[in-house]
């Protein structure tokens, strides 16, 4: 081996060993294992600080680049678990009352049998607004029903698809029958709001149970205080259902993710305790009392049965001299 030769083996190992000093410092600095998520952001820390968590996106309606919120899984509960329970309890448990009340109670008949002579309670246009808003009413109940319940209750005794059938047409109708019970709400506010007007008389009416409880039969003028109370469930619940179910029709337009969520758990809140209320007002103009239906099926009822419980009106009526307060005889 030359001397050139041993040169460069020399200035080689050198080399190497120099390269190999300088990189040790270097590499002792450097953690063993590596953390993915050292430098990063975490999921929860981000809830916490924005509150939410939003993407970027070229739609023109930003709200939809929200990807998550914590409010959202506190909806989430509301709607699958607490609803379904302020829903159960309140409808489930009225049916229930009815039920024992008429078991106990049985239908309250005209005590002084009828009179074979009629007056009328409701015209023709009164009548008219009354069942367009109960059957708008009854429809949007029971869509919006489907809607809590639906998944819970039918999807288990039926095809996929007839559920889904009834689910979209359900849809439809609950959407579009929302502006005619709107109309008939706004239509019987103004209609009748001058004889609803609580008084004096109401408070009396409900001390003696309002000719429900017991054979007692208060006095009362066109609207007794029970159906005053029915009056106010309708107008504001109504109005309540109304404008909060037409937020979630439209959505976002004025107000954010937030606003609409809150928009949906009033709208479900006060129509489960519109429906259960509306259960009270069916069986007293049902099979609760004898000669109510006729009030709002022909407009006509018997002299005797607005003696009982509407005397004050019928009074009023009388001395009125009209065609509408003369008692016709029944046919």
């Amino acid at each position: 081996m030359t001397l050139h030769t041993h040169i460069r083996t020399i200035l080689g190992t050198f080399a190497i060993l120099l390269a190999v000093i300088v990189a040790t410092p270097a590499a002792a600095q450097q953690p063993t294992t590596v953390n993915p998520t050292a430098s990063s952001v975490n999921e929860e820390k981000l809830l916490r600080e924005l509150n939410q968590i939003s993407g970027r996106c070229t739609l023109p309606n930003q709200t939809a680049c929200l990807i998550e919120q914590p409010a959202g899984r506190d909806w989430r509960e509301f709607h699958q678990v607490t609803l379904r329970w302020i829903a159960a309890i309140s409808i489930v448990g009225v049916l229930a009352l009815l039920v024992i009340f008429y078991l106990s109670r049985g239908m309250v008949k005209i005590e002084s049998g009828r009179s074979g002579r009629t007056v009328t309670r409701f015209n023709g246009y009164e009548r008219f607004v009354h069942w367009m808003t109960a059957t708008c009413f009854i429809i949007l109940a029971l869509s919006g029903l489907n809607i809590t319940f639906g998944k819970a209750l039918l999807l288990p005794i039926m095809s996929p698809e007839a559920f889904t059938a009834i689910s979209q047409w359900g849809k439809y109708f609950h959407n579009y029958l929302s502006f005619p019970f709107t109309i008939g709400t706004v239509m019987i506010f103004l209609m009748w709001i001058g004889g609803n007007i609580p008084n004096k008389t109401d408070v009396e009416w409900v001390k003696r149970g309002g000719g429900i409880v017991g054979k007692d039969h208060p006095p009362a003028y066109r609207f007794n205080g029970g159906q005053k109370m029915i009056y106010w469930i309708v107008v504001l619940g109504g109005a309540a259902v109304a404008v909060s179910g037409y937020i979630l029709m439209f959505p976002f337009y004025g107000t954010t993710v937030s606003g609409v969520q809150l928009a949906q758990i009033v709208h479900g809140i006060v129509a489960a305790l519109f429906i259960a209320a509306m259960l009270g007002h069916i069986y007293i103009g049902t099979i609760g009392m004898e000669g109510a239906f006729e009030a709002m099926g022909s407009g006509e009822v018997d002299v005797n049965w607005a003696k009982e419980h509407h005397k004050l009106w019928l009074e009023e009526e009388m001395g009125k001299g009209s065609s509408r307060a003369k008692a016709q005889p029944a046919e």
